[in-house]
């Protein structure tokens, strides 16, 4: 669920109005304020925790900020991702972090998931634009409702769990339901089923 707040804003200007509690984000210059439900909350927390233990297992050098706001090449917008997983090495580079706590450079992002909701056009459209644009090299969709539109998920509709990669500069997508293994770029060992996701959610 969204809640628009109708004040037009800069990106530097959000930044400084950003309240600590509660999750924003600002899109054209407009305050988005996300208000997940439970079923969003629980598959968001599923991933967190099972991408953050792989990580720690193979003793990647990976960094996972809750609230890091990724600065979108779109006019005056930043998201705020479900899930963000960043390279430690490469975030010391982010003329925006120390500050802002901000990544502009797709390059330091390793792997961003947004769990599907009723702004699904967002995610499916306008958030892969931004993020094939910037270079972040995989982006995770988890629809586990099946929202998404049939152009995105087919006919009928399903809970689909879609991982795009980046390939000579554009998305390649690759779908994953019932009991197949998500793959991953990012995490190539993960043993993670698309119905364990989204079995979390309900």
């Amino acid at each position: 669920m969204i809640a628009a707040i109708e004040k037009p804003m800069s990106f530097e200007e959000f930044v400084t109005w950003l309240p600590q509690d509660g999750r924003y984000e600002l899109i054209d210059g407009i305050v988005f304020e996300m208000q997940p439900t439970g079923g969003h909350e629980d598959v968001t927390d599923l991933l967190s925790t099972t991408l953050t233990l792989e990580a720690n297992r193979l003793q990647y050098p990976y960094k996972f900020p809750r609230r890091a706001l990724i600065k979108a090449p779109s006019w005056n917008t930043g998201y705020l991702p479900d899930v963000l997983v960043v390279d430690r090495q490469t975030l010391a580079k982010e003329p925006l972090w120390q500050q802002e706590a901000t990544i502009t450079r797709g390059s330091t992002i390793k792997l961003v998931v947004e769990v599907v909701s009723t702004n699904w056009e967002t995610d499916y459209a306008r958030k892969f634009e931004d993020y094939e644009t910037m270079g972040i090299q995989e982006y995770w969709l988890a629809d586990y409702l099946g929202l998404g539109g049939t152009r995105y998920i087919g006919k009928p509709k399903q809970p689909t769990f879609s991982v795009y990669v980046l390939r000579d500069g554009e998305y390649q997508v690759k779908q994953f339901r019932g009991r197949e293994r998500i793959e991953s770029l990012t995490f190539p060992e993960l043993t993670l089923t698309a119905e364990q996701v989204f079995r979390s959610g309900h």
